[in-house]
């Protein structure tokens, strides 16, 4: 077998395209919106003939199928990497909400949406945001050093993610930095009185 010398391996590069073409999906859709982003339109964002792009997903379906994973994989390793034990109520308040306001989660929104009108995105994307949604609660109340046995902590933290979760809608519309700033800083006051009681 003639390889030449620093090559990638057939299966590396074949990674690579799958890699790069889920990475297309998810930005398509934060950008185009479910009926703007096509198996053609990711195939050239990505930079890989439609072919190719049908090698690794053969219809619209699996490529956006493979993508839900892909953003819900993504988001639980942002979220893992947030958690910072220790930080101010503030910092984690700002995280948890930065978590709701960038561009994997317009990605979620918009597969939120086609999961409404697609019978075979529903099931999947539903599970998918139920694991999501445990896993943030989990890691909020890590990085508040929160203890849920307290009354009312529980419902303090999910109002908080409930919370970013609106102001990441907000943020599909209009940039909302200056009014969400504020709001995070009045959340992170509210936070950190409920959980010192």
């Amino acid at each position: 077998m003639n390889v030449t010398r620093g090559a990638a391996p057939k299966q590396d590069r074949s990674r690579a395209t799958r890699q790069r073409l889920l990475e297309s999906a998810v930005t398509c859709l934060a950008e185009h919106g479910w009926s703007g982003s096509t198996v053609t339109v990711v195939a050239e964002h990505a930079g890989v003939s439609r072919g190719a792009a049908q090698h690794h997903f053969p219809t619209r379906e699996d490529l956006f199928t493979a993508a839900v994973e892909y953003v819900a994989e993504e988001r639980s390793r942002v979220l893992r990497e947030a958690v910072r034990p220790g930080c101010s109520a503030y910092e984690a308040v700002e995280t948890l909400v930065g978590l709701y306001t960038g561009p994997l989660f317009r990605a979620a929104l918009h597969l939120w949406v086609a999961a409404s009108n697609e019978p075979q995105l529903g099931p999947r994307v539903t599970a998918l945001e139920a694991r999501i949604g445990r896993e943030t609660h989990r890691m909020a109340v890590e990085l508040l050093g929160a203890d849920e046995r307290k009354p009312g902590v529980r419902e303090t933290v999910q109002g908080l993610l409930d919370m970013a979760r609106g102001l990441g809608l907000a943020n599909l519309l209009t940039d909302d930095s200056a009014r969400r700033a504020r709001v995070v800083a009045q959340w992170a006051t509210l936070v950190e009185a409920a959980l010192a009681e």
